[in-house]
């Protein structure tokens, strides 16, 4: 009896050590879980969980749905400018064949994860050799997406084209890419491939609302379009700039999502314009240097909007164009990280040249 009774007192104080033990372990992990929500960047929190939710594209997302329902497939290459849905569509899809189990059926390596050719060679080929069991899924057909492709070596690529012919009963590959000339032909000519544009000014402007709304922004409509306009055709690049502008202040107006990016607003590059055209060399570089210096202007951003502003004035195309060039030498030469002044008094000197061809024209 006394055996039993010290048995019975060891089976508890082994439960109690263990109910301790697991309170430690999870203290402090609801509070992590309650803010984690909230913590999360927009980009994350609103990407699109299905195909149906896919902002644009509907042609590509259309055939794309369709081929997966059909269950046929092929191996994918998708390429184009960053944040216009690439990596979203083939998640979606992912989500769409394999469901809440679809962690197990996808191998994802994009650039950060070493992808030599001992990776293809080993990781790859090993997950695609594998038989898999279905988990309650439709397809057994399991997935590989190669992120920013056109970061891999040569001969990572070429020793790919093998894994793909070979594979193809169990295993689709879909790669993702900025660039489609940094692939190889061999294994372009494997895939069906699909080109993702930046996203028309609409769509952007649609999902931000859908984004503003859910999170009851005050953002008006000059702010708005500020965003569409900066963001040009990247729905992420146009979410992280909400995100900033709403941080930095409550109500997001035109003023200040360009002085959080800080690019230089568009009456900003009117006066610079209206001083390039009108004043002197001299007066030009001291007024220009000092709005630079005052407001934190990148003269790289003013060449950019300056050019853009140049195709809205009334001028004879010969003039335009020999001006368009400059300024393309311009942004060249700073790109490359050479003298801002130098370039500033480059950038005078084009417009000084310029207005003298206007004169001479008008005579």
């Amino acid at each position: 009896m006394a055996e039993l009774i010290s048995l019975m007192d060891i089976d508890e104080d082994d439960k109690h050590q263990k109910q301790n033990d697991s309170q430690k372990l999870n203290k402090g992990k609801s509070v992590v879980t309650a803010t984690d929500t909230k913590a999360n960047p927009w980009v994350e929190k609103y990407r699109p969980q299905s195909l149906a939710d896919v902002a644009a594209h509907r042609d590509i997302v259309d055939t794309i749905d369709r081929l997966t329902s059909e269950n046929r497939l092929p191996h994918l290459l998708l390429y184009g400018p960053p944040g216009t849905g690439k990596t979203s569509t083939i998640l979606a899809v992912a989500r769409k064949l394999y469901g809440a189990q679809y962690h197990n059926m996808i191998l994802e390596l994009n650039a950060s994860d070493d992808r030599g050719i001992d990776v293809v060679r080993q990781q790859i080929q090993d997950f695609a050799s594998t038989q898999s069991f279905s988990f309650g899924v439709k397809s057994s057909v399991k997935l590989i997406l190669l992120d920013e492709a056109d970061a891999m070596t040569k001969d990572a690529q070429f020793a790919l084209r093998r894994v793909i012919e070979k594979y193809t009963k169990n295993t689709r590959f879909a790669l993702i890419c900025n660039h489609v000339n940094k692939i190889i032909p061999a294994l372009q000519s494997r895939c069906t491939r699909f080109r993702f544009a930046p996203l028309d000014p609409i769509h952007v402007s649609e999902r931000l609302k859908h984004v503003i709304e859910a999170e009851g922004l005050d953002v008006t409509d000059s702010g708005l379009a500020a965003l569409v306009r900066l963001s040009n055709g990247d729905m992420r690049k146009a979410l992280n700039i909400l995100q900033s502008t709403h941080m930095a202040s409550q109500k997001i107006t035109e003023e200040a999502v360009y002085l959080c990016t800080g690019n230089p607003l568009p009456k900003d590059i009117e006066q610079i314009s209206y001083w390039l055209l009108n004043d002197s060399f001299a007066e030009s570089f001291t007024r220009v240097s000092e709005m630079k210096t005052r407001k934190g202007l990148a003269l790289i951003d003013i060449v950019r909007e300056v050019t853009m502003f140049v195709f809205k004035i009334k001028m004879p195309s010969d003039v335009r164009v020999q001006l368009v060039n400059n300024l393309a030498d311009i942004e060249y030469r700073l790109s490359f990280g050479c003298n801002d002044k130098l370039q500033l008094g480059s950038l005078i000197a084009t417009f000084t040249q310029a207005r003298s061809a206007l004169v001479a024209a008008a005579k």
